[in-house]
């Protein structure tokens, strides 16, 4: 049995839904997070593999009705990365390749200037996975697979080992159908749901949509604020900020609610653990640009009208969230005491 196969047995085995194979040749000339020797110097190949989200978990996120089933799917998920991709630099290690394992978030090159405004990842999970065949971009530039959507998360193993490399998935094949329901549940507003970009991987170029400020996904991800522009809905974030197209006011905004979220009233340590915001820790109070793609134009659709008949979060002075329909949950907030609104808006 080739050693690929033997890799592709080993992640099969531990869930992965996908694998493959990229070198130095099939990622030449792609931006620096791409690069596998800022990992391993001696790199020669890189091992990509996708993980499922439960879709059950992340459909009762997407209508309100559960916040913690599907953050906590999503950290663990996310940390059973890390230790698949240990596992399988082990074995590539008792093969006689040295190798290294990464993490499935959370790790940023912070040798770079502004890297905690930045956050440039030490490797790229998304340019891997891509130009290996493990999924394809969707028009979110989330990576998702046939049968899966984007409701995936990616890891990857740096090596020393030379690894026959796989294609990429056919623009045919692809997963996305563009429907751009992503974009349109962005409450950040932040790529475009009209003009695209593109990455050139390995001579190989893959388009997905525009992107605007990031930190119009810093802002609404990191649970500082929620509410949809529209004022029908909001994610599970509390805060009712506005998200302004200029780029001072946004960064004034953004800084104001980081200060202010400093005084909502914690219930509970959950979230995902992090090093770029000052609480330490990260609710998982959004990401539905990936969640609503399941890969089903029909159920894609199913999922955005949930998402956004979903209701309005508002937290009182206890600490409690409630959902409630938009009118409900603007009346709600009103009655709440001057100091109390103030923290939220």
């Amino acid at each position: 049995m080739s050693l690929e196969k033997e890799i592709v047995e080993l992640l099969k085995g531990l869930g992965a839904v996908r694998v493959g194979f990229a070198n130095l040749e099939t990622l030449a000339g792609s931006p620096p997070s791409a690069d596998l020797k800022y990992i391993l110097p001696e790199a020669r190949s890189a091992v990509s593999f996708a993980l499922p989200l439960d879709r059950e978990f992340l459909k009762r996120f997407l209508a309100k009705q559960d916040q913690l089933a599907h953050e906590d799917d999503f950290v663990t998920t996310t940390y059973r990365s890390g230790e698949i991709s240990a596992k399988v630099k082990s074995f590539l290690e008792s093969m006689g390749y040295k190798s290294a394992s990464t993490e499935g978030s959370g790790v940023y090159r912070r040798e770079l200037p502004n890297w905690q405004k930045d956050v440039h990842p030490d490797i790229s999970h998304r340019y891997i996975a891509v130009r290996s065949g493990v999924g394809s971009f969707g028009w979110s530039g989330n990576v998702g697979i046939k049968g899966f959507g984007t409701a995936i998360l990616l890891g990857t193993v740096v090596t020393e080992a030379d690894l026959e490399p796989t294609e990429p998935v056919p623009e045919s094949e692809s997963f996305c159908s563009k429907c751009k329901r992503c974009a349109h549940s962005c409450v950040g507003r932040t790529f475009s749901a009209e003009e695209d970009t593109s990455v050139t991987l390995g001579g190989r170029t893959f388009t997905f949509a525009r992107r605007g400020n990031y930190d119009t996904c810093n802002f609404v991800a990191g649970g500082f604020t929620g509410l949809h522009e529209s004022g029908t809905w909001s994610t599970w974030s509390p805060g009712r900020f506005g998200v302004p197209e200029d780029d001072k006011e946004l960064e004034d905004t953004f800084r104001r609610a980081v200060g202010l979220s400093g005084s909502w009233v914690k219930t509970d340590e959950g979230g995902f653990k992090n090093d770029v915001f000052p609480s330490g820790f990260l609710r998982i109070t959004c990401g539905v640009c990936a969640l609503v793609c399941s890969g089903n134009t029909e159920e894609t659709e199913e999922n955005y009208r949930v998402l956004t008949t979903s209701g309005c979060v508002v937290q009182d002075e206890s600490g409690t969230k409630h959902v409630l329909s938009a009118d409900e949950a603007a009346a709600r907030f009103e009655s709440f005491s001057p100091e109390h609104k103030s923290l939220y808006r």
